[in-house]
């Protein structure tokens, strides 16, 4: 078995995390292809931890072109059994301040052209009433507390498909449905979090207010980028604050997720189907 791990899912601007020793870079192949990078295995003050870009190391993949499934078993097969998810998201609030961060516990999917599930030929629900790990949720809001930034705790994250910003009409729309923020990348990465079984929760950085805001110049990626190198210095604090507490003995209810909730008679299930099954309950194939 592997050596457990705390995971984090970098967003736009996090490439890395500062104080990593012992570092390895590891290719994963899963049957879902490559993740979206090698993974980069370390150490910070003694916990493993590994770390991922989600969109690549140069930030060339698309959204909608993320390699989700390959990015949660890729974690998973390295020893990952809870996942930090860091992503930078607009303000559908007038008190969600640019550089503010955000702890959502709640996720509303407007993606329509992204696969949502590990499993192609049987039938899995997963229960996702409480899309985030509640333990890892106050972990992370405790951790921005001691932070510079000024923390939400809780909200509901708006995924919608990108990579084009929303027209104001949309954003308007999403206000009246009573949503914090808006990002592109939630869905469906804690939907199959919540199938690989592991403890999922977003730390979202706010980097503008969405088109919805008269008074605000309309969203641009070069304001957005500014406000992106300002959040990452304290997103990379907050990551290093939270590590002692998420990789120390708890329990929650994430890692039972797939249990008993295969509704595929055992007989209709191949044996690659099977195979899937058991990684994603044990963490190994047998």
């Amino acid at each position: 078995m592997p050596v457990p791990r705390i995971g984090v899912i970098g967003g736009s601007g996090l490439y890395g995390i500062p104080g990593l020793s012992d570092v390895e870079q590891v290719e994963v192949q899963t049957p879902f292809g490559s993740p979206s990078a090698a993974i980069t295995l370390g150490t910070i003050d003694g916990v493993p931890v590994a770390f991922l870009p989600r969109h690549g190391r140069f930030h060339q993949i698309s959204p909608t072109a993320i390699p989700m499934r390959a990015n949660i078993w890729g974690l998973k097969s390295v020893g990952v059994s809870r996942l930090v998810s860091v992503s930078a998201v607009g303000s559908m609030r007038e008190d969600v301040h640019p550089l503010d961060m955000v702890v959502p516990d709640q996720i509303f999917d407007r993606t329509v052209q992204r696969e949502r599930t590990f499993f192609e030929d049987m039938v899995v629900h997963v229960s996702l009433a409480e899309p985030f790990c509640e333990r890892a949720r106050r972990v992370i809001v405790d951790a921005v507390a001691s932070s510079n930034a000024n923390v939400h705790d809780g909200g509901t994250y708006i995924c919608i498909e990108g990579p084009q910003f929303s027209t104001k009409a949309e954003s308007r729309i999403y206000r009246s449905w009573g949503v914090d923020v808006i990002g592109m990348t939630a869905m469906p990465e804690a939907r199959l979090a919540r199938e690989a079984g592991l403890c999922y929760v977003t730390l979202a950085m706010v980097t503008d207010y969405d088109v919805w805001h008269e008074t605000e110049e309309d969203v641009s990626v070069q304001a957005v980028i500014e406000n992106l190198k300002r959040n990452v210095v304290n997103a990379q604090h907050v990551i290093r604050a939270a590590l002692p507490d998420l990789y120390a003995e708890w329990s929650c209810s994430c890692g039972a997720s797939l249990q008993n909730s295969a509704a595929t008679a055992t007989e209709g299930i191949s044996k690659d189907s099977q195979e899937l099954l058991t990684f994603l309950l044990n963490g190994r194939a047998d």
